[in-house]
């Protein structure tokens, strides 16, 4: 089963919690054990799997993504983004979870988050079931 995520930033870069959209995802699915596949479809965009708990972990990950990826580079890329397309490749497109038990095999703390680098903007976020 494919399913497609619709998600809105609301800044320029920041980290946005859909694990439980994804887990809603999975429970219509049906599937008790298998993976979840999480695509996400766009070039300055990413997802990743970090502490949920606290907020301030995704805090001091943009803060050093964005002293190591600074935007007063001498890019050439003429759109002006190039520092979101570098932290994108950096962080990842994609995704891949167990499934067990109708649930995410996710650690206590961990959480699943959409990365935007070059926002505010309306995006898709792909996410396939698959059954063992």
């Amino acid at each position: 089963m494919l399913h497609t995520l619709e998600v809105r930033s609301h800044s320029k870069c920041e980290f946005l919690d859909i694990t439980s959209r994804v887990q809603e995802v999975l429970r219509e699915s049906g599937v008790d054990d298998g993976l979840c596949h999480i695509f996400v479809p766009h070039t300055t965009a990413a997802v990743t799997i970090n502490e949920s708990a606290d907020p301030m972990v995704r805090a001091d990950i943009l803060m050093v993504l964005n002293k190591l990826i600074s935007d007063q580079e001498d890019y050439r890329h003429l759109e002006g983004n190039s520092p979101a397309h570098i932290k994108a490749s950096v962080i990842g497109p994609q995704l891949t979870l167990l499934v067990s038990g109708g649930r995410l095999l996710l650690g206590t703390w961990q959480g699943i988050f959409f990365c935007e680098f070059d926002g505010p903007r309306a995006r898709r976020v792909h996410v396939k079931i698959s059954r063992d």
